[in-house]
């Protein structure tokens, strides 16, 4: 069918989670700059930069203060507080984005990925991210060397609450291979994108063709 008979389709929300250093923000990177039809949200946190982050790319930092009063504004799809921090995805935005067709991808926990399924149930896909074992996980964090030994063992202390959630999703990934995974993950968003209730346009597409005479 060429682009031309297509019609707009309803966006949606995809949802990566993983336990940190499990490799969901690397896949979501890569599959936003692959697709232009993706957008990543960019979730508001209390928690400062890492080295090389940039307000309003990564994440938008703002005080704790400020985050209080968006959650008391009603400003988020959802929230959450990980790691001694919160972190919130704006509702308007995105909504309007999916409104428009625009697909937009969410890389964020757990707790997130079931608000967001809670508020937009048929908007959402979620996807989670496994790490091939405990012992990689931690040597990924090591590797990246963005925090300290306290977090780190923090961070890996709650990957074990984190796997047991793998249950709640769509779609569950092994990342022990980063270009097998990556095309697996490739494959689901191109699928979710042609179900039938996202491309509304088809229904007078196809009775178009059911008045054709021949």
């Amino acid at each position: 069918m060429s682009s031309e008979a297509r019609g707009a389709r309803r966006g949606l929300l995809l949802v990566i989670s993983s336990p940190s250093g499990a490799g969901k923000t690397s896949l979501s990177r890569r599959l936003v700059a692959d697709h232009p039809d993706l957008a990543l949200s960019v979730s508001a946190t209390t928690r400062g930069p890492r080295p090389g982050e940039q307000d309003g790319r990564e994440y938008h930092f703002v005080t704790p203060d400020a985050f209080a009063g968006l959650v008391k504004d009603d400003a988020f799809l959802e929230w959450a507080e990980v790691h001694e921090h919160r972190y919130g995805s704006p509702k308007a935005p995105v909504m309007a984005a999916v409104e428009a067709g625009q697909d937009v991808l969410f890389d964020i926990d757990w707790q997130g990925a079931m608000s967001i399924a809670a508020s937009a149930p048929e908007d959402v896909v979620r996807v989670f991210i496994l790490p091939p074992t405990m012992a990689d996980l931690s040597r990924r964090l090591h590797a990246r060397a963005q925090d300290a030994e306290d977090v780190i063992q923090r961070r890996l202390g709650r990957a074990y609450g984190e796997i047991r959630m793998w249950g709640e999703y769509d779609y569950v990934l092994l990342n022990e291979d980063f270009d097998l995974a990556y095309a697996e993950l490739a494959h689901i968003y191109h699928a979710e994108r042609l179900k039938r209730a996202r491309n509304p346009w088809l229904k007078g597409f196809v009775q178009s063709l059911l008045d054709e005479t021949l």
